[in-house]
């Protein structure tokens, strides 16, 4: 395996809450030195490969708990190799795929051809177990010989568990094998044409919509059983204020409370369903500016501990459907960092040092993997970007294109991406 040297690059690692100028070594998959303010002699070390870091930054691999590589079973729309290609050039090195597939992933067999293809890739994918057997709600899956099998979690993501006594009961198995749960949060109860938030946009459109009390209901029932049996919960792409507020609170009596935001929820709002019809809708949908401003305040303050793009492929001709039609979801692992910086970091809401957590360290931890820092005898898992670089989102390597963000001007752009000291991806411009 190639050496890489990395001279006179800023390094962000939360891990260590390292922000400093340094040179890095690479080599056998690992970092193997860090040399900080650059003042010492392993520059002068012969590497295979060497990046001039000036101007850049280098981070931990970014790690993302939420995608949908739609293998198998909606391959047209995206797979593993095209998924994998994708979290490559965002600057993702680890991915948790759903299981919301088809045959879905409720059993050790199906598992297993999930994981095997996944092996094949550069970067690290792993995959969550369904929580219900045939994602029905109606009885549970064996976890047991989920996670002897490989599954990193469980999740029946896309469908809520609406049935209170048999997620607690999942909850408990689950806190017995220490797997993380994560849901998705919507009572189809307050919901007429979903993807679509009940407000301004549908009352425009003229369509019922998908009322916030979908969401506040389901994560207020769930975190109160959660907190009960001890899970380790991640609220999945959450879209209201007052679920926000639900998981603060709920933070302070378990510490095994987690949240994730996507970028379009921190970056948009009902208005753009408007501006970019279909493009923009996504479940749950898309809220208000105080919505999305209790979101940002919620990263800001760690309450949503994680960032994670939800990336859901979809074809343009169903993307082209009628409004109430067409399926919900975007692409995002291209432009997650990009969208950080832009609309985060550069607009004074978050730190660099606490976008990269949320974006890698928090995703990490929750699930306990070896990533998320940047350390001597750490697996060489980085990104390098520019953090001042513009550029025009155009051009996926993803197999689909469904993203409201195309044409955008956005700042940051990956250069480099590492995983197991190769080069997975690396920026032509």
């Amino acid at each position: 395996m190639a050496s890489i040297m990395i001279r006179n690059i800023h390094l962000i690692n939360p891990g260590t809450g390292t922000d400093e100028m340094v040179d890095m070594l690479i080599s056998g998959g690992e970092v193997t030195a860090i040399d900080i303010h650059a003042k010492s002699t392993i520059r002068e070390i012969q590497a295979d490969e060497v990046i001039n870091g000036r101007g850049l930054i280098a981070a931990p691999g970014l790690v993302d708990v939420h995608v949908h590589f739609r293998d198998p079973g909606f391959t047209y729309k995206e797979d593993i190799h095209t998924g994998a290609l994708s979290a490559a050039k965002g600057g993702f090195t680890t991915v948790v795929m759903m299981a919301n597939t088809k045959p879905v992933i409720d059993n050790k067999e199906v598992l297993k051809q999930v994981l095997d293809k996944a092996k094949e890739e550069k970067i690290r994918i792993f995959s969550v177990g369904n929580v219900t057997k045939g994602l029905k709600g109606t009885e549970l899956t064996d976890a047991a010989a989920l996670k002897a099998a490989g599954a990193v979690g469980l999740s029946d993501d896309g469908i809520p568990i609406m049935d209170e006594g048999l997620l607690k009961e999942a909850f408990i198995k689950a806190r017995e094998l220490d797997l993380p749960v994560s849901l998705h949060e919507e009572d189809p109860g307050y919901i007429e044409n979903n993807g679509i938030n009940k407000g301004f946009a549908s009352k425009e459109l003229g369509i019922g919509g998908s009322d916030r009390q979908a969401e506040i209901s389901m994560v207020k029932r769930d975190l109160k059983t959660a907190v009960e049996t001890g899970v380790k919960l991640d609220i999945q792409h959450i879209s209201t204020k007052e679920a926000v507020g639900l998981v603060r609170e709920a933070k302070k009596e378990s510490k095994d409370i987690h949240a994730e935001a996507t970028p379009h929820h921190f970056s948009l709002t009902e208005d753009a369903v408007l501006t970019y019809g279909s493009l923009a809708k996504m479940n749950p949908p898309l809220r208000t500016e105080e919505d999305r401003m209790a979101i940002i305040e919620g990263l800001k303050d760690g309450t949503i501990d994680m960032i994670a793009t939800d990336h859901a492929p979809h074809s343009k001709e169903e993307k082209d459907k009628p409004l109430t039609e067409a399926p919900s979801g975007i692409i995002g692992l291209e432009t997650a960092l990009a969208l950080g910086i832009t609309n985060l970091v550069d607009k004074g809401y978050l730190t660099m040092m606490q976008l990269i957590d949320r974006m890698s360290t928090g995703p990490a931890k929750m699930y306990g993997f070896n990533a998320g820092s940047v350390n001597i005898g750490s697996p060489a898992d980085i990104v390098i970007f520019d953090p001042y670089e513009e550029w025009i989102v155009e051009d996926f390597v993803s197999r689909s294109c469904n993203s409201p963000f195309i044409d955008w001007r956005l700042k940051g752009k990956v250069k480099y991406t590492i995983c197991g000291g190769e080069i997975v991806y690396k920026d032509r411009y």
